[in-house]
Formats: C-alpha cells, structure tokens, sequence
C-alpha cells in the first residue's frame, strides 16, 4: 500500500538506514564472513524485490508441477508469513492445490527444515518460497519475480517505499520473471541481468464455491452478476484488473491488508455491502479463501488461476539449463 508522500519523506532516513544494513549483510555472505549451508537436493528460490504480491505463489505451483511431471521428488519450503500452527493461508493453498504429492517445510530455518524433511524421505528439488532475501540457504537457481504493472525505476527501499533491496539487487537472480505481462517492453533491470527474462499472466481456471469441492465451473456458469470484488493480498488491485480482464461483472470492490483474517462480522458487512449494490454474490481469491470464516452469509466465488507464459518452452530449457551445468546462483 502507498503511504502518503509526508510519511515516506519522513521515513526516508528509516530508509537509508536499512539499504546500509542490506548492503551490510550481503557482504557479510559475498565474502564468507557468514556462511551458506547446502541441502543434499537441488534448491530453487522463488522471490521478489518489493513487498506485496508478484505472483509467487503461482510460480511455486507451476515450478511444482513441472518436476512432479518428471517424476522428481519435491519438497516446498516456506516461512509460512503470519501463520501459525506449521501453517499459513499461502501453505494452505499450495497443500489444496498439490496435496500429499509434495512435502511441506513450514518455519524460519529453512536449512534446518530441509534437513529434517530429507532425513524422513528423498527430496529432489526443494522450491524455497520467498527465497530472495533468505541467504542463509544456498540456492542452485534463483528466480526472481517483478510485477509489471508496478515502475520501480524511483522507488524508495523500505519503511518509506516498496523495495526490499536496490534494484541493482537484480544482478543475483538467474531468471526474470515479469507477471503481469505478455508484450516484451523495456525491464528497468534488463541492463543489470545476466541471463533470461520471461514474462507471464495470470490465467483464470474457473471459478470454485466457498465451501465446496466440486471442479472449477466456468464464468457462464455462476450467474450472470454482478458480484461484489474483496481481498487481502499484496497488490489487490492486480486482482481486481484480472477481473476486468477476465470479464467478470464487478459492481463494487474493497480491499484489506495483506494476508486479513475475516470475521463473521466482517463477512456480514460484506453481504450487506453486495446487496446494496445489488451483487448476486462475492468473489475473491484462492488466499483469501483460506482466510474466510467456515460459514459465510452468502454464496462467495473463488477464483482459481494459474501462470501462462509467452515463452514456456524456453523458459523450461533456461531452468533445465542453469540445474544440469550448475551455472546458476550456487555461492
């Protein structure tokens, strides 16, 4: 979310601060002062710059899926981000949507995580979940995500802006990947990059009911609308331009923090909001989902997506590539 512009000036010396603690602990790992550990499998992060959402989690679903394919054994680790329990919405999801095929690390230590799942059985592939920033875990292949609906050109680091890093911080990844984007524009970080650059979009499935199991019904098939549009994920209005270009019927919207749990307070003031705008329904995400309260006042739509890139095929030799000549981010 964008603070207002007295706020991020007053923060900007916050800001400066934190890129020299950045600077600091990269070195400190750049010149082996604080040391790397390696897992047994190969290692694949998946990141981003900013906070706030750049389709990770889809990413992580699509880079499960290939190995799964190949027969690979694979193994997701996560922080699991405001959860608790060994669980978060974003794990909760990616247990739904892969089951028992994948194993689950869920904690702060993902070395240490990842040793305990390789002592209990065989992981190939391990796809560490935000993993840009986690330089305690080495890493045979790093991916990093940009939203190209976002300019990040004159971006501001954290707590006055969005960034995580500088973006010359670029220049550790392997592979770009640019959601939001099907055309081939200019990448602010293209001039800092030394491998390949991939761009993606968003794909809707279908449409899920809260509540049941059934398969993903089509946009045909759940009404003609309008629905009332809700979520609480890192960049909510990348949701709602999906629903626009997806075609949904949207006649009011809000938003919530990253990650909101809902009440059944906050699910009753959404209905009455919907029926005031005369929305035959609710609509939101496969994470805000996870969040909901186990009863809901009226019928809630969850859109189920998946990645779709320009350039799939090269983008799977450039992974296969950087894994078998061991070229890519391994220090």
């Amino acid at each position: 979310m964008r603070l207002p512009a007295a706020l991020r000036i007053a923060l900007y010396p916050l800001s400066r601060v934190y890129s020299r603690y950045v600077s600091f602990r990269k070195s400190l790992y750049a010149t082996g002062w604080l040391k790397r550990k390696r897992l047994k499998a190969k290692v694949i992060s998946v990141g981003n710059l900013t906070v706030g959402g750049t389709g990770k989690t889809p990413m992580v679903l699509w880079l499960a899926e290939k190995f799964l394919a190949e027969g690979k054994r694979v193994g997701i680790l996560t922080r699991g981000y405001r959860g608790s329990g060994g669980t978060s919405d974003e794990v909760q999801l990616l247990r739904h949507r892969l089951g028992d095929r994948v194993v689950f690390g869920v904690g702060p230590n993902r070395f240490a995580t990842g040793c305990r799942l390789e002592q209990q059985k065989p992981v190939d592939v391990f796809i560490l979940d935000d993993g840009f920033q986690h330089l305690q875990l080495a890493r045979d292949l790093d991916i990093l995500m940009l939203d190209g609906s976002r300019k990040l050109q004159n971006e501001w680091l954290l707590p006055a802006g969005l960034l995580r890093e500088p973006i010359a911080a670029c220049r550790r990844a392997d592979i770009l990947v640019v959601s939001r984007k099907f055309e081939r524009p200019p990448v602010e970080a293209r001039d800092a990059h030394r491998f390949s650059i991939f761009y993606a979009q968003t794909r809707l499935l279908g449409f899920r009911r809260f509540g049941s199991g059934d398969p993903p019904l089509y946009l045909s098939e759940i009404g003609p609308g309008p629905f009332f549009a809700f979520c609480g994920i890192g960049n909510p209005e990348a949701f709602f331009t999906d629903l626009d270009r997806w075609h949904v019927p949207v006649a009011q919207r809000q938003s919530f923090s990253d990650h909101h749990r809902y009440s059944r307070a906050e699910m009753e003031r959404l209905r009455r909001r919907a029926e005031s705008c005369s929305a035959t329904a609710l609509v939101t995400t496969e994470k805000d989902a996870q969040n909901l309260p186990a009863s809901v006042p009226m019928p809630v739509w969850i859109a189920i997506i998946d990645f779709v890139f320009s350039a799939e095929s090269e983008l799977v030799a450039a992974i296969d590539r950087i894994l078998q000549t061991g070229r890519g981010a391994v220090n």
